[in-house]
């Protein structure tokens, strides 16, 4: 069974979200669902590139997350950033924004958790 953990940011920004998205946390539970079949590959998931050799695991940015409350199916616009541990079998969400208020991913806040430090 999947685990999946959010880091604090992630759990500001999602009450933050939820206040105008109404459905955003059920939206996750269906989207964490997804995930259990599979982390690495859902249809709108892909690797982020770009930082760094010293990341110990894939980090990917879901482009297709559906927002019930939003009425546009899969192009809702929210963007969620996680990372997947496949040892652990482990889902770490690090980051949710809407991409009209943001451009891209905190890279800084990837790296703070999963930089491997030599």
């Amino acid at each position: 069974m999947t685990e999946f953990e959010e880091v604090p940011e992630f759990t500001n920004e999602i009450k933050k979200l939820q206040k105008k998205y109404k459905s955003l946390y059920d939206d996750l539970e269906v989207f964490k669902k997804a995930l259990r079949l599979l982390p690495d590959t859902t249809p709108g998931s892909r690797r982020v590139s770009g930082l760094g050799q010293n990341i110990k695991v894939p980090i990917f940015k879901e482009r297709r997350f559906r927002c019930k409350y939003m009425k546009k199916g899969s192009r809702s616009g929210i963007r969620i950033i996680y990372a997947y541990e496949e040892k652990e079998n482990k889902v770490t969400f690090i980051e949710i924004y809407y991409k009209g208020k943001k451009s891209n991913h905190n890279k800084a806040r990837i790296l703070k958790y999963f930089e491997e430090k030599s």
